[in-house]
């Protein structure tokens, strides 16, 4: 089978790359291609005419769709060990699983045929978890002390949102590397306060009339905010898309609603009536219908903002993205793999969690640019002393995931 990269306009240094990265057994066509390259780059000493043109002529290089190689059976390994190793050490180790989990994810997902790399320490994830946690258990005990003062830290905890939310997304970038090039979040605190705390209460203030378009800004952010080494991403999200999608999803719930509820003979009134006596059918048919309701609802919404957000981002003159997931075919997606999980009392969450990552990686595809071979990781030589210091302390992943 003849392999779908085109490695001619690649240099020696990324034919290097590249050929570290392949998996000979599942692509031994292409290892060998990569091979003949590395070969006939090194005795010629410059490449070939036809990567000369190409380069000079044109800007789209390759393109092709994410591959992710993981198995269910090499995970399945590593997800119990984790999950055993956690509950022995009371949660401790989960920082460890977490490095395990995303080096395994990372390392299996390829574009233009080189993979990711996850470059995190997991003292790092721990020392997050610590804070996180003491964050949450001062709520709890200040709350069983004095409601006022458990009410206070509600609202502290709600301040902080924004700044936990910009070191998470600080370490979740600056942690993943792709061509011996780190990703870099830029956002700021005062950013993250405006997009993450005060747009969602004021779309309270209209009926969540805003709350599609306060969805956009926040994308946005994360979206532009957002860099390649020293190269950032750009988007141009359409509000109109952002209400599609969120009046699109709640027509799915009305409608899921009305055909159960008109199936079961039930009128508003009666459905109502029959919902006071306490009868039990009814009640377990509504919470069918909210399964239903909340797996194709959700699966419209993520499917088209997710298209949108894709179709419409880049990394100008580095790269273009674009993704095609179905709403049906992600419904069936989430629909088995929580009947799975369920099923097998939990057993089934790395074949899950593997089946979710093909699917979205054969849904995605992205353009490379000729500017690719430029991106170079940031200079941090004008940084100043103190800031890197500050920088370092806060180099801490808050999340509990």
């Amino acid at each position: 089978m003849s392999s779908n990269i085109d490695y001619s306009t690649y240099s020696l240094e990324e034919l290097k790359q590249a050929r570290a990265t392949i998996d000979e057994i599942e692509h031994p066509e292409r290892a060998q291609e990569l091979e003949e390259r590395i070969v006939k780059f090194q005795s010629s000493g410059n490449p070939s005419t036809e990567t000369s043109s190409t380069v000079s002529t044109a800007s789209v290089l390759r393109k092709g769709k994410v591959s992710f190689h993981g198995k269910a059976s090499e995970f399945f390994s590593i997800w119990i060990v984790n999950l055993l190793l956690s509950i022995v050490t009371l949660g401790i180790y989960s920082a460890w699983a977490k490095v395990r989990t995303n080096r395994y994810f990372y390392g299996n997902t390829e574009i233009d045929g080189h993979r990711f790399s996850y470059l995190a320490n997991p003292l790092q994830i721990l020392k997050g978890r610590i804070i996180a946690v003491c964050l949450f258990a001062s709520y709890f005990i200040l709350s069983a002390v004095s409601p006022i003062a458990g009410a206070v830290m509600v609202l502290a905890l709600m301040l902080l949102t924004p700044f936990m939310i910009v070191l998470g997304q600080r370490f979740s970038m600056r942690m993943t590397g792709y061509r011996n090039v780190r990703f870099k979040f830029n956002g700021g605190f005062g950013g993250a306060f405006v997009v993450f705390v005060v747009l969602p209460i004021v779309s309270m203030f209209t009926l969540y009339l805003m709350l599609p378009w306060a969805l956009k800004k926040i994308d946005e952010y994360l979206v532009d905010e957002s860099a390649f080494g020293d190269s950032r991403f750009t988007t141009k999200l359409s509000t109109g898309s952002y209400y599609l999608a969120s009046l699109g999803a709640v027509g799915i719930v009305v409608a899921v609603f009305i055909v159960g509820a008109s199936a079961m003979g039930f009128g508003f009134i009666s459905l109502i009536e029959t919902l006071e006596d306490g009868a039990p059918l009814v009640m377990l048919a509504l919470i069918g219908m909210y399964l239903i309701a909340f797996a194709i609802s959700s699966s419209f919404y993520t499917a088209l903002i997710r298209n949108h957000i894709y179709e419409n981002s880049e990394i100008p003159n580095v790269a273009q993205f674009n993704s095609n997931v179905g709403v049906m075919p992600l419904v069936w997606l989430r629909t088995t793999n929580v009947i799975a999980i369920v099923l097998s009392l939990g057993f089934a969450i790395p074949w899950a969690k593997i089946r979710s990552a093909h699917f979205f990686a054969n849904a995605t595809e992205v353009t490379v640019l000729s500017g690719i071979d430029s991106v170079t990781s940031i200079n941090t030589g004008s940084v100043g002393a103190t800031a890197e210091e500050a920088a370092t302390l806060f180099d801490v992943d808050v999340a509990l995931g």
